[in-house]
Formats: C-alpha cells, sequence, structure tokens
C-alpha cells in the first residue's frame, strides 16, 4: 500500500513538474515569437522630378515601396503634368512670358501637392534637371543660365517638398538614365514570379536607347564589360552591374539641326530675299525673321548679320537636294578609332533591339512607319512625305500641327541619316529599331531613369508588426506566467506532504 502511495505522489509530481516546464517553455516561446517574427510594413515613399528640356517643362510624380528589391526602389509613375509655357531657358528675357510659365509651374505643383499625402511631404524628395537648351545657354550666357536657376530653386525651395537640388544634368545622365527607364519600363531589370516576387528575368537582354530632343540627342546601349572610354559607364542595378555606352550629341537636337539646315539653304540661295528650301513642301511659303535661325550657339552668325531681316522662304519640294544639305551638318570623315558615329566620335557596333523615342517617334509617326519598319520602307516615306505637296499633307495630317508639318521632310531625312550614317544602322540592324512614345502607358525619357537611380539613395521607412497584438500578448504572458506560478505551488505542496 506504501509502494502505490509513493509511487502516486512520483506520478503527481513528474505531472505536475511537466506541467511546471511546459508553461516556463510556452512563456519563453511567446516572448521569442513576438520580438523575432515581426513582419514588416514599408510605407509608399515619393519622388518628383521636374524634366526641363528646351522647349518645355514636365513634372513627373513617382511612387515606390520602402521595400526595395536588390538594393534599388521599384518605381511607378503616378503623375505627369505637362507645365504651361517656354523652356526655362526663355526665361530672364520676357517679363510677360516668365509670369506665365511660373503659373504653369504652380498648376503642376499644386496638383503634385494634391497627389502626395500630407503626412509624406516633407520627406518626399523633389529634383529638377535641365537639358541640353539650358546646357546651351551656360555656354553663350552663364550669368542668365545662373540667375534662372536660382529663381527656380528659390521657388521649388518653398515648397512643402524635400527639395534636394535644380541642376543642369550632363548629356551623358541624359543619355544613361533614358536607357534606364526604357529597360525598366520593359521589365528587364525586374519582374514578377508567379509567387509575386520580383526576380530578375532569365536571360534577360537590355535594349538600346535613342533620344532625340530639341537641343541634343543621345545614344545609349550595353555593350561587354571590357570596353572603356570616356564614353563607356559601369551602372549596377537591382543588384546587377552594366555597362553601358552612352554619348549626346549637342546641337544635334531636332529644333538645333533645323537652324543649322535652314543657314544652309540661306547660304546657298542666289537670291536672298525670295528663298528656294528644298526641304519645304510644294505650295508652302513663309517669311521669318534672322534672330529666329541665328539665335543660338549652334548656327553662326554670317557676316553683316542683321537680326531683323526678314527672310522670305518657298517650298522646293526637292528631296535629294534636301538630303545633301542635312548631310552636310554631319562630319562622317574623321574618325581615329575602329568605328566612329560622326564628328570623331567612337562609338562600337550597334547590337540588339533598340528603342526610339521623342523626336524620333513623332518623325516616325509623321511618315506613319511609327514602331517598326525597315530601311527601304522608311527611306521611301522619307521620298513620298517630301514630294507631297502642303494642301495634301494639311488634308491628310491633321494631327499635327502646321508649324511641326512643315519641318517633316528636313526632320525625316535628318533621322535617316543619323540613325543610318551616323549610328551604322544597315538593312538588318534597322529591323531592331522600334520607334515608340510611350512604354506600357507611361512616357519615355530620361527623369524617370533618375529616379530609379536616386531611390537607391533615399531611405524608406519601416514598421514592425508584430505576430500578436499588444493585447493578446500580454493575456498569453499573463496566462502562462500564472500557470507557472500555480504550478510551482503545487510542486511545493505535494513535495511538503511527501515528506511528512
Amino acid at each position: 500500500m506504501a509502494s502505490k502511495r509513493k509511487m502516486g505522489y512520483k506520478c503527481c509530481i513528474a505531472g505536475v513538474l511537466l506541467l511546471l516546464l511546459a508553461s516556463i517553455a510556452a512563456l519563453v516561446a511567446v516572448v521569442v515569437i513576438q520580438d523575432t517574427w515581426k513582419s514588416k510594413e514599408y510605407t509608399l515613399e515619393y519622388g518628383i522630378v521636374i524634366d526641363s528640356g528646351s522647349s518645355r517643362s514636365n513634372v513627373y510624380l513617382y511612387e515606390w515601396p520602402g521595400e526595395k528589391e536588390n538594393e534599388t526602389g521599384v518605381v511607378t509613375e503616378i503623375k505627369n503634368c505637362r507645365v504651361a509655357g517656354n523652356g526655362i531657358s526663355e526665361m530672364k528675357v520676357d517679363p510677360q512670358k516668365d509670369e506665365e510659365s511660373w503659373k504653369g509651374f504652380q498648376v503642376c505643383m499644386d496638383e503634385i501637392i494634391k497627389a502626395v499625402p500630407a503626412a509624406k511631404q516633407k520627406t518626399t524628395p523633389l529634383f529638377l534637371g535641365a537639358t541640353a537648351g539650358m546646357r546651351l545657354l551656360h555656354e553663350t550666357n552663364e550669368n542668365r543660365s545662373n540667375e534662372i536657376m536660382e529663381s527656380l530653386t528659390e521657388y521649388l525651395s518653398s515648397l512643402p517638398f524635400n527639395f534636394q537640388n535644380a541642376s543642369i544634368i550632363s548629356g551623358q545622365q541624359e543619355g544613361l538614365y533614358g536607357w534606364v527607364t526604357v529597360n525598366y519600363l520593359m521589365g528587364n531589370f525586374l519582374e514578377k514570379n508567379l509567387w509575386n516576387y520580383y526576380i530578375r528575368p532569365d536571360g534577360a537582354r537590355t535594349v538600346g536607347s535613342m533620344d532625340l530632343g530639341g537641343a541634343s540627342t543621345q545614344i545609349a546601349f550595353a555593350v561587354q564589360d571590357d570596353l572603356t572610354g570616356p564614353d563607356y559607364l559601369h551602372v549596377k542595378l537591382y543588384g546587377y552591374p552594366y555597362n553601358v555606352y552612352t554619348h549626346s550629341f549637342l546641337c544635334y537636337g531636332k529644333n538645333e539641326a533645323e537652324k543649322r539646315i535652314l543657314d544652309k539653304v540661306i547660304q546657298e540661295s542666289s537670291d536672298p530675299v525670295y528663298i528656294i528650301n528644298p526641304c519645304y513642301p510644294e505650295g508652302f511659303n513663309i517669311t521669318m525673321t534672322a534672330s529666329s535661325i541665328y539665335d543660338s550657339e549652334c548656327t553662326k552668325k554670317p557676316k553683316g548679320f542683321d537680326p531683323d531681316q526678314e527672310l522670305f522662304m518657298v517650298g522646293g519640294a526637292d528631296s535629294d537636294k534636301c538630303r545633301s544639305i542635312v548631310r552636310s551638318i554631319f562630319d562622317f570623315k574623321t574618325c581615329s578609332s575602329p568605328q566612329c558615329s560622326f564628328n570623331g566620335v567612337e562609338q562600337p557596333p550597334v547590337t540588339g533591339d533598340f528603342m526610339a523615342y521623342a523626336g524620333f517617334f513623332y518623325t516616325a509617326r509623321a511618315l506613319l512607319v511609327n514602331g517598326t519598319s525597315d530601311l527601304d520602307q522608311f527611306k521611301a516615306a522619307v521620298r513620298k512625305f517630301c514630294h507631297t505637296h502642303w494642301t495634301v499633307l494639311r488634308k491628310e495630317k491633321t494631327w499635327i500641327s502646321p508649324k511641326y508639318l512643315r519641318t517633316y521632310c528636313y526632320a525625316a531625312h535628318y533621322v535617316f541619316i543619323l540613325l543610318a550614317d551616323g549610328y551604322k544602322f544597315d538593312k538588318d540592324t534597322w529591323q531592331n529599331i522600334n520607334f515608340e512614345k510611350e512604354i506600357k502607358g507611361t512616357s519615355i525619357g530620361w527623369s524617370l531613369g533618375y529616379m530609379l537611380s536616386v531611390s537607391n539613395m533615399i531611405p524608406s521607412e519601416v514598421k514592425e508588426i508584430p505576430p500578436m497584438t499588444n493585447p493578446v500578448f500580454a493575456g498569453l504572458i499573463f496566462l502562462f506566467s500564472a500557470l507557472t506560478i500555480v504550478t510551482a505551488i503545487i510542486v511545493f505542496i505535494i513535495l511538503v506532504r511527501a515528506c511528512y
């Protein structure tokens, strides 16, 4: 009988000790889980980039989750506001036009302020990047250029955002960021898998980019890692390195090229009063002042230059003559490297697909060959356009303003010569060019690529979320603590009884 009692006490003690150990283990487990199994909730981050080109400014608002994929934020464009008025390089000349430009900025910035949550505005970075128009102005009139940037800095600093800087970006940066934009939008850096995680696409290849602005043109494409030089940039995106060739040609944007071509037409004309322009369509005529052509550093002023001189031009509709004049603004002979584009600039052979946007797209659309085409098709479309009467063009191309419609004969020749003779696209590689304005509903330009790059430097706010709410955690701690204490008391009582 005594042995049975001892056995019973032993079983009771063993059971109670087991319960005690289990309570202690549960208590520790609850504390550990609450501390280490925290999930992280990242807030949405915002960034604003103002793209101030030679002819206009656009304000872009981007957002991305604070959690970054391999060091770079996954950025989405959520607003694009075009600023009314001229480009900022036209400021500090006409006060009335300046007032219109400032109103345009205010309208766009009011829209951005409404779009960014109030709690996020103070931490939202704001950047302004001025491109070729301001690069040219800085060369010709540094004081006015500085005054413009100072005024913009003062205005942007007064906004409720975290203003970073207003600067004139280099042509090389413009080309590189355009390349980043194109490949990001095409999913060449990152894509979502079946589990909704971002991964690098298997066998992903990047696409080259070509940008035609008003004052400059840029080309950029990835090359082998062993190629080096002033036009090669090593960059890292989403944890992977790339070697990108990029070059910008100042004074070779569509607007500046037009002025240089008009200068050539004037210089070759036998009659300074009645000028036949082979690049204008038959049936078209215009009177322009000399100042509108020679107001740029890109166009050399002739002897005896009179800015108020009126120049009367009539359309000659001579495609071959126009092509010859356009080609004369390039230097294809000077080259000290294995291969050059033009003006003695070294360039490796173009490989893979290319996205041609901005002025390239609008020119191709005027010819009705946007998207992809072959070299002969594009060339034939150029000739057809140049030999079409002005009244027919006005009737057929109703979506194009007459101000721009008259320029597309020279622009088409310019694009063809730049791509075929300059960048060395042939019949095979021309088919790899895609003339587009947008990708997946987002406009192509340098600003998104810029935002992707700077987002790598912007810290994200992280809110740690415990697996249990505070009341649940406190309740479990109380439960298992009480259970541990009660169990310890029971063990003590049993041990005391066992001794007596």
